[in-house]
């Protein structure tokens, strides 16, 4: 995006990096924020834990604000299957009742369903892709009455297909469900504003697109979703004073912190927010914008490649991830086993070979990708 960007990922220069989608480089101000944290710790224990804390809600704040929502809406979890599980073993389901998603959701949306979908007898309701593509139309006419949740990713992991969130929260909030969204392939990359979107659910995690840490999941869940779900993931952070050992008996906090357990990484949300402040500070509308640019490029040079784009280029569908198979037969884990021998790094995801630029990639890592393909 600029040559300042690119200078804190020591791994733009190292590789030709487009493997984001599966896990992005830290920027050089993450990591020394991490090892500042270590440091303090080793030099001075406990002495400044209220700072821990305060950095912590920080990077929540910043999460609150890039997803337009109340801060007191986050909460931070280990991972986005923590998430869900949260989710799904806090819904009081009936047999008959049923969850409506696409079939190939990344496993972290799809487990947490099954398991309902076996422990009470849910079921589980799924469209398939079709080329490169989930048809909505499809998908929201299989809401009824009956529907609790409709689970879908913002971006999908194979595919790079973009839902709009608006439609289907729509149809969803039409029909009394809760609409829960994997936003892990889309936060970073994109903008969004889960209120306007009629999100009542969201789970990602900070390894991907944010460029921070493994180790930070984050959960959003409106007031209204709260009223469906029951604190079940929780321990002595969950409650409204937890410095009160004494009062065993009193309430749970009366927002998504409640899901909040216990102590945290406190060295990771360091990290955390200096990756937000910076994603923050350049524009999460100006990253889509700009990755919507250098993909389209990804895709103009493929043209002449024996090679065959399988993401949607559809307006309104398109993401940064560009997935694409071989025209020839030759299988995507070979073509990434080549690619990784002249240091260029992608993901094989089934049978296709996922590409995924960041902000801190250019036109000329897309050129050197062009020219190593087999």
């Amino acid at each position: 995006m600029n040559k300042n960007i690119r200078s804190l990922f020591p791994a733009a220069t190292e590789y030709t990096y487009l493997n984001s989608a599966a896990v992005s480089p830290m920027p050089t101000t993450a990591v020394n924020a991490v090892i500042s944290q270590l440091r303090d710790v080793s030099t001075h224990g406990s002495e400044h834990y209220l700072d821990w804390i305060a950095t912590k809600n920080r990077a929540r704040s910043l999460i609150a604000e890039m997803l337009h929502v109340a801060s007191e809406d986050i909460a931070f979890m280990r991972n986005t299957s923590d998430g869900f599980a949260a989710v799904a073993n806090g819904i009081k389901w009936e047999a008959g009742d049923n969850v409506v998603s696409f079939a190939g959701e990344f496993p972290s949306n799809f487990y947490p369903w099954r398991m309902v979908r076996d422990r009470f007898g849910v079921e589980l309701r799924m469209v398939e892709e079709r080329d490169g593509r989930i048809d909505l139309d499809e998908l929201i006419s299989l809401i009824d009455g009956r529907t609790k949740i409709v689970a879908l990713s913002a971006v999908q992991f194979s595919s790079g297909f973009k839902a709009d969130l608006e439609r289907v929260g729509t149809a969803t909030r039409a029909a009394d469900a809760l609409f829960a969204v994997d936003i892990i392939q889309g936060f970073g990359a994109m903008g969004f504003d889960l209120t306007a979107q009629y999100v009542d659910i969201a789970s990602g995690a900070s390894h991907k697109w944010l460029c921070a840490p493994e180790g930070c999941g984050i959960l959003y869940m409106s007031e209204r979703a709260r009223t469906r779900v029951e604190p079940t993931f929780v321990g002595w952070i969950s409650v409204e004073t937890p410095w009160d050992f004494e009062d065993r008996e009193q309430p749970y906090k009366p927002n998504t912190l409640a899901l909040e357990s216990g102590t945290g990484t406190s060295s990771l949300f360091y990290g955390l927010e200096q990756s937000l402040k910076l994603l923050n500070d350049t524009g999460l509308e100006k990253i889509e914008a700009y990755l919507e640019e250098l993909s389209g490029y990804l895709c103009e040079r493929l043209v002449d490649k024996n090679y065959r784009i399988i993401s949607s280029r559809r307006p309104g569908e398109r993401s940064a991830i560009v997935c694409i198979q071989h025209v020839g037969g030759m299988h995507c884990s070979d073509v990434a086993k080549h690619l990784q021998q002249e240091k260029i790094i992608v993901s094989p995801r089934g049978d296709r070979l996922r590409i995924a630029p960041h902000f801190y990639n250019n036109r000329e890592d897309i050129d050197r990708l062009i020219e190593a393909l087999p």
